[in-house]
C-alpha cells in the first residue's frame, strides 16, 4: 500500500502523537503535558504520513514570531513533533514531510524556519544552522561566592505561587523579547508551558516554586522558577538547587535573584541550564570553574525567503557583499545575492537590501552557514576557519562577518 502524507484531520490527533512518542523511545508523556501540546497543536499545520489507518510519520509548526538582531520580532515557522516510526525509517518519510513542510511555510509567506534538534546532525542536510548555543552550569555553592552591584540590597524578594505570579511574569518576559535574538515572542497558551510541573518531571525535587524580585515601588523587574531537591551525605545536608528559569530586568535583579538561589538553606549545588552562552552569572561567580559552565546547540535556523530573513535584521556595521548561496533543498534561494546595508547607529540605519544580480561573488557559503550566522552568535568567520565559507574578494569576509555579529549572544529561553 502506498504511503498518503496528508495534514492532521480531526479525530487523528491522539494516533498521530502516539506515533511521536513511539518514535522518540516509547515513553509516554505525563497527561498534563499531553494536554498542553494538544492544545497548542495547529492541526492545519501539522503532517501526518499514513500507512493505511497506520500513522508511521509526523511533522508540526508552531505560528512563531522570533526576535532577530535590531530588535524586529519576525514571524517564523517553528518546527516541532517530527519522528517516523521505526518501521518506516530510511524509506524517504522524513526528507518527504521536510519538503511539504518548507513549501507550506514559504506559502505562508515565514521568512524562517526554526527549531530544536534531538539529533543536530539530521537537519543540517535541510538546510538548518546551528545558531545559538544554550549554557549550563552547576554551581558548587559552598567554594562560590557572589559579587553583586550596586543596588542589590534595595531589591525585594517575595516567594509567591507560580501561578499567581504568572502575570507579573509574563510581563517581564515580553519586556526582554526583543534584547537578545532568538526568543520567541510567547503566543496566548505558551504561558502554560512555563509553569507546567508533572510531579513525574520533579525526580525528587519540590514542586515548583518562584521567587519575585521587586523594585521600590512595588513593580516586579525579575522571577526565578525552581526546585529543591534534598538530598544528604555523610557529611550532612548536600541539596541541590534546580532553576528553571531566571529572567531580570536590570543587574541589581538579575544578582539578587541568583544570590538567593546560591543561599537556600541545606543545600550546596545550584544547578540551571538553558542559560545564555555569556550570562551575567559568568561574571558574578568568583569561580567560574567550580560553576563547570559547558554549552550544546540550541535553536537551529533555516532562511526560507532569503532576501526578506536578510532585510528584517539590521546590521553591526556597514556592509555591501554578493553573496553566492547554495541551497539544493528551496532552490529559490540559490544563486548571487548582494547585500547591502548601513551600520545599525546614524544615517542609513534601517537601509538594508538584499537582491538577486549577476555581479561577481565575493563570498560562497551555503543557507545553512546564513542559518548559523543569522542571529549574531556564530561568526562568519569561525565558519570560514572550518571551511564552510570561502572568501572570493579579500576583506569581503571581515566586513560580513562583523556586519552579521551581535552586541549580545543570541537565546532560545524555553524549548518547544
Amino acid at each position: 500500500m502506498a504511503l498518503e502524507m496528508r495534514v492532521l484531520r480531526s479525530g487523528e490527533w491522539d494516533v498521530w502523537f502516539d506515533q511521536l512518542e513511539l518514535a522518540f523511545g516509547g515513553v509516554s508523556e505525563p497527561p498534563q503535558r499531553r494536554e498542553l501540546y494538544r492544545s497548542l497543536t495547529e492541526p492545519e499545520r501539522s503532517l501526518g504520513v499514513w500507512d493505511g489507518a497506520e500513522c508511521v510519520g509526523s511533522a508540526s509548526a508552531f505560528s512563531f514570531r522570533i526576535s532577530v538582531p535590531g530588535g524586529a520580532v519576525v514571524p517564523a515557522a517553528g518546527v516541532t513533533m517530527v519522528g517516523v516510526a521505526p518501521t518506516h525509517r530510511r524509506r524517504g518519510v522524513l526528507s518527504s514531510l521536510m519538503r511539504r513542510q518548507l513549501d507550506d511555510v514559504r506559502a505562508a509567506g515565514e521568512p524562517l524556519a526554526v527549531l530544536t534538534a534531538s539529533d543536530p546532525a539530521i537537519y543540517g542536510r535541510f538546510g538548518y544552522g546551528t545558531a545559538t548555543y544554550a549554557l549550563s552550569v552547576e554551581v558548587d555553592t559552598a567554594r562560590v561566592r557572589l559579587a553583586v552591584p550596586p543596588g542589590t540590597d534595595e531589591v525585594r524578594l517575595r516567594l509567591v505561587d507560580p501561578q499567581q505570579a504568572l502575570a507579573d511574569c509574563e510581563r517581564v518576559y515580553a519586556e526582554l523579547v526583543t534584547r537578545r535574538p532568538g526568543t520567541p515572542a510567547r503566543q496566548p497558551g505558551w504561558e502554560r508551558q512555563t509553569v507546567m510541573d508533572p510531579p513525574e518531571d520533579r525526580e525528587g525535587a519540590s514542586p515548583l516554586k518562584c521567587v519575585v524580585a521587586e523594585r521600590a515601588d512595588g513593580g516586579v523587574a525579575g522571577y526565578a522558577r525552581y526546585r529543591v531537591k534534598p538530598d544528604w551525605d555523610p557529611a550532612g545536608a548536600a541539596g541541590k538547587v534546580e532553576v528553571v528559569d531566571l529572567d531580570a530586568l536590570d543587574p541589581a535583579a538579575t544578582a539578587a535573584l541568583w544570590r538567593y538561589l546560591f543561599s537556600i538553606d541545606l543545600t550546596w549545588t545550584v544547578r540551571a541550564g538553558g542559560r545564555p552562552v555569556d550570562d551575567p552569572l559568568l561574571h558574578l561567580v568568583s569561580d567560574v570553574r567550580r560553576s563547570r559552565p559547558t554549552a550544546r546547540d540550541s535553536l537551529h535556523v533555516r532562511l526560507v525567503d532569503l532576501p526578506a530573513a536578510l532585510e528584517a535584521r539590521t546590521y553591526g556595521s556597514a556592509v555591501d557583499v554578493v553573496l553566492e548561496v547554495e541551497d539544493a533543498f528551496c532552490p529559490w534561494n540559490a544563486g548571487r545575492w548582494r547585500l547591502t546595508a548601513g551600520a545599525s547607529a546614524g544615517d542609513g540605519a534601517g537601509k538594508v537590501s538584499c537582491t538577486r544580480t549577476a555581479e561577481p561573488a565575493e563570498l560562497a557559503l551555503s543557507v545553512r552557514e546564513l542559518g548559523a550566522a543569522y542571529l549574531g552568535g556564530i561568526s562568519l568567520t569561525s565558519l570560514a576557519a572550518a571551511g564552510r565559507v570561502r572568501e572570493l574578494r579579500p576583506g569581503a569576509l571581515t566586513e560580513a562577518s562583523r556586519a552579521f555579529a551581535g552586541d549580545v549572544a543570541p537565546w532560545l529561553p524555553h524549548g518547544f
